[in-house]
Parts: structure tokens; sequence; C-alpha cells
């Protein structure tokens, strides 16, 4: 099962190497079918306590670092976010080559041809 990658605001980095963020998600009432916001706040590991309050960053599942803690931080939207949500897909993409090698696949032949 692949990890999911979720993206939100940081509503508190009080504690060492723990952020709390705050994730909002749109959905459909199952009887009015009006699209109304629910939000939930995760912990999430912060090694070096770079983020403060009001950031942007996107955070990925992990194996539990704690009794609340399951999340670490992946990495801050900011001016340069659609780089980096570049570089979060491209991530995602070679764990999934990793996992059923297909890089092998892919480096086999390049490798011939660049000798």
């Amino acid at each position: 099962m692949p990890k999911r990658i979720l993206s939100g605001v940081v509503v508190s980095s009080n504690s060492n190497k723990t952020i709390i963020v705050n994730v909002t998600r749109r959905i459909k009432h199952k009887l009015y079918k009006k699209i109304i916001r629910r939000s939930k706040k995760y912990h999430a590991h912060d090694e070096n306590n770079e983020f403060k309050i009001g950031d942007n960053v996107s955070i990925i599942e992990s194996s539990p670092i704690s009794k609340l803690k399951k999340w670490k931080v992946l990495s801050i939207h900011g001016e340069k976010s659609w780089f980096k949500c570049n570089q979060i897909y491209l991530w995602r993409i070679t764990l999934v080559l990793e996992k059923y090698n297909a890089l092998r696949c892919w480096a086999g032949p390049k490798e011939d041809l660049l000798q």
C-alpha cells in the first residue's frame, strides 16, 4: 500500500522536533449534497525544528515515531512549490519503480549504449 501524502498548514511548532499540521479537505454531504470542509490535525516529525506557524507543508506517512506521531514532514510549499511538488511526485514514481525492479530494466540499455 502506498504511503499517503497530505498538505496543510502548521498550526503549532512549540514542541521539540514536532509540529502540528492542520489538513483541510472538501467532501460532499451525504444527504444535502453540499460541499463542506473537514479538517484534522496531524502530529508530524520535524527533525531540525525548521518549520514555523503558518508554513504550508507536505507530510508523508511513516512508521510510528511516538504515541501520536505517525507522519514526517516531506517539504515546504512556498515560492518554488511547483518545483518541490514535482520532486515529490518523481520521488514517489522512483519508489514504485524500485519496488518492481523497473529501474534495472531502464538502466541496463542506457549503460550498454554509453559504452
